[in-house]
């Protein structure tokens, strides 16, 4: 590979770098793609955000660069820089010449079919938690957990209680390929607190999956 690059990374939490397609990962597969050649990394810009915030600060500073320099943007996956179609049609327009080295080789059609389906994607698979949520609800389960502070040791019987009724719901989500983080942050997003009433993570997941087969 020839020519003068820049990387875009981003991660949508400062703990996600250290889980799944964390940074070190992003830039493993940004490097794998540059393998041989005559090419330079100008610079490296990296971005804690979520993926639905349209507002990305390093990636303007990036486009920036790349325009004023004449050099290619690289993204490890497509992912990482959105799915959202109009979000990946803006960019094209900023004629900044950009590869996903995922698929290096996509033309701009194919890019847009890929936006579209990680979209209507992540559109399913909030309709569906929510669908789960709202019927664990309609069973009596109560969601969410004690919310006025952490709870020096929840009964046992509760958070096999809680377990169980998030348990399918999760154990949908994993066999669809979601990672218990992407799990822990729907969890956070529609607003479910842990047992404890806490922040769902990647480790708190996987207790509540653990628990589950512990009962069954």
């Amino acid at each position: 590979m020839d020519g003068r690059f820049l990387s875009y990374l981003r991660v949508s939490t400062d703990k996600q770098g250290e889980r799944g397609l964390g940074m070190d990962a992003q830039r493993k597969i940004v490097t794998d793609y540059l393998n041989g050649g005559l090419w330079e990394l100008v610079a490296e810009y990296v971005e804690v955000e979520s993926g639905k915030n349209v507002q990305r600060e390093q990636l303007d500073a990036a486009l920036a660069h790349a325009k004023r320099v004449g050099a290619t943007l690289l993204i490890a996956k497509l992912d990482r820089l959105a799915r959202n179609v109009a979000f990946i049609a803006n960019l094209m327009e900023t004629k900044v010449p950009f590869v996903a080295c995922d698929m290096p080789h996509a033309s701009p059609f194919e890019l847009h079919i890929r936006a579209s389906l990680a979209e209507e994607e992540a559109r399913l698979i909030s309709k569906r938690t929510k669908d789960a949520l709202a019927a664990a609800k309609a069973r009596g389960t109560k969601l969410g957990g004690y919310r006025g502070g952490p709870v020096p040791h929840a009964p046992v019987a509760a958070a096999d209680a809680f377990a169980a009724s998030l348990a399918p719901t999760m154990q949908t989500m994993r066999a669809e390929g979601r990672s218990l983080r992407q799990i822990a942050d729907r969890m956070v997003a529609e607003g479910v607190a842990t047992p404890r009433g806490g922040q769902w993570t990647a480790t708190a997941v996987k207790n509540v999956l653990d628990r589950a087969k512990v009962a069954a």
